[in-house]
């Protein structure tokens, strides 16, 4: 069984604020370092992304990808590895769970990555936190600055 790395954080916004900004795919080069495009490329009958390419540059992983998306409610996303040429396979997941009376939101970040290259289990994970780490303070900075989504969230930028 692959062993996962989580982290989270607290976000100084209502939980719909801070999945407005994780669904609002085509501003992801915004705000993450790692980013560098971001498509959806098929979307659900509520307007959710379903599949979202993105080409990523995060040091000693770089990859052009797609993921699938499945949305649990208003308060969690998950997403699996479609396709890549360096990655066999990355899973993922945002949780988020109201705190103050809604006013804060406790967002927890779990990721389980596995590259095609031989890589020691330790150094896996240190990418893994790495990678974790600078989404969730991207995360806070984007929402709590105010960068929410736009009114065509998650669309497609063509």
């Amino acid at each position: 069984m692959a062993e996962h790395t989580s982290s989270n954080i607290t976000i100084d916004a209502a939980p719909a604020a801070v999945m407005g900004v994780i669904s609002d795919f085509a501003r992801y080069p915004e705000w993450t370092d790692e980013v560098k495009e971001a498509e959806v490329l098929s979307q659900d009958s509520e307007g959710r992304a379903e599949q979202v390419r993105l080409l990523l540059d995060a040091g000693a992983i770089k990859d052009e990808h797609t993921l699938a998306y499945e949305w649990t409610g208003e308060h969690e996303v998950r997403w699996s590895l479609v396709k890549s040429q360096m990655l066999r396979s990355l899973d993922g997941v945002y949780r988020l769970t109201p705190a103050d009376g809604g006013e804060r939101t406790q967002v927890t970040y779990q990721l389980t990555v596995d590259v095609k290259i031989p890589m020691l289990g330790m150094i896996k994970r240190k990418a893994e936190k790495v990678i974790i780490d600078r989404a969730l303070s991207g995360l806070k900075k984007r929402v709590e600055s105010g960068g929410g989504a736009t009114e065509d969230q998650g669309a497609a930028k063509g």
